[in-house]
């Protein structure tokens, strides 16, 4: 199979580029760009000196809907919305790794991305690509939303006690915190490195796109839920992110009962590892993988639950996710080319 990806010299096009060039069903990476055509691949990313002897090209719909059978869209928002309509109705399928298809409320997306929506058709045929959780109509989607990085790790740590009834959904608490390559590759004073370097801030307070996604998701398992409180910081290292969630248990659980439903909840998804009691992940520990690592505890004085996920925001907060997605759209197995350890130390 050839594919095809846009946005190749961004961090998540890279990281596609890294996964699909050693993917065993992959014939064919070819790499489009809107601001470097023509030029070597390397020149964008000289770790691949050698490696690769790709050259960008400029994205032409007719010349891709003729080259590829399958396209990866690894742009910033806005972008998807103009390109996936131009492949409908062609053989090219397409996994969107930005936020233009994953919100199905029109004015939602349009409230919290502050730019027009896609049109209904595409988002009636975009299927949200969270595998854990959405395995069978991914499996015959041709359109395909990659869920974001923050709503991976929010919602794989919540799904089990939300779906199951064990909270009170009111009082859900989510405070994220992500590595800096999560804002993309172009310059920021935001992201400028004496702004990051001994530094953790808080960001988007109240108003971070990543807020209607996860409520979407985990609304689509319990419709009691609602508005939950979401906050996201940035600290000082590349990659990572870890969701630490708290809220309120219904009933009367222990911490082992806890981690034997998400024990048998997560049985049949190779990428989500539990840990066992008392023990927790650090992001290093799922660095430069596609896995998503959970640890929880009760605290019975409080009757409150403490979640922590944690994933790696370019992997299976993206291109990693996006990957485990394309097998499955293809009927190939779910770990291919993905089942890999993380990067330690």
């Amino acid at each position: 199979m050839k594919v095809g990806i846009i946005g190749a010299t961004g961090y998540g096009g890279v990281e596609l580029y890294r996964i699909l060039s050693n993917h065993p069903h992959v014939e064919e990476c070819i790499l489009y760009s809107s601001s470097e055509m023509d030029v070597p691949y390397s020149n964008s990313f000289p770790h691949l000196h050698q490696l690769s002897n790709h050259i960008l090209r400029d994205i032409n719909v007719e010349e891709i809907k003729r080259d590829i059978q399958f396209l990866f869209l690894a742009t910033p928002p806005g972008v998807s919305r103009d390109l996936t309509p131009k492949f409908q109705g062609s053989n090219v399928r397409i996994i969107d790794l930005s936020g233009d298809l994953r919100l199905k409320d029109r004015l939602a997306y349009e409230q919290w991305y502050k730019r027009p929506c896609v049109s209904d058709d595409i988002l009636e045929h975009a299927v949200y690509g969270l595998s854990e959780l959405n395995k069978e109509e991914i499996m015959n989607a041709d359109i395909l939303a990659n869920p974001g990085c923050f709503p991976t790790a929010t919602i794989l740590g919540l799904a089990p006690v939300v779906q199951n009834k064990i909270i009170d959904v009111k009082s859900i608490i989510v405070d994220a915190k992500t590595g800096v390559s999560g804002a993309g590759r172009n310059a920021s004073q935001a992201f400028h490195y004496p702004e990051v370097n001994d530094n953790v801030k808080i960001y988007k307070v109240h108003e971070h796109q990543h807020v209607p996604e996860v409520e979407q998701a985990l609304h689509s398992l319990n419709e009691a839920v609602g508005a939950i409180s979401f906050s996201t910081h940035l600290i000082p290292m590349t990659r990572g992110i870890m969701a630490t969630i708290y809220a309120s248990v219904e009933d009367s659980y222990t911490t082992e009962k806890l981690l034997d439903l998400y024990k048998s909840y997560y049985a049949e998804s190779p990428f989500v590892r539990i840990r066992e009691q008392d023990v927790f992940p650090s992001t290093k520990e799922v660095y430069g993988s596609n896995f998503c690592d959970v640890g929880l505890k009760l605290d019975e004085r409080t009757g409150r639950i403490t979640i922590v996920s944690v994933i790696d925001n370019l992997m299976k907060g993206a291109a990693g996710q996006a990957v485990q997605n394309f097998n499955l759209m293809n009927g190939y197995e779910e770990t291919t080319g993905l089942y890999f350890a993380p990067i330690y130390p």
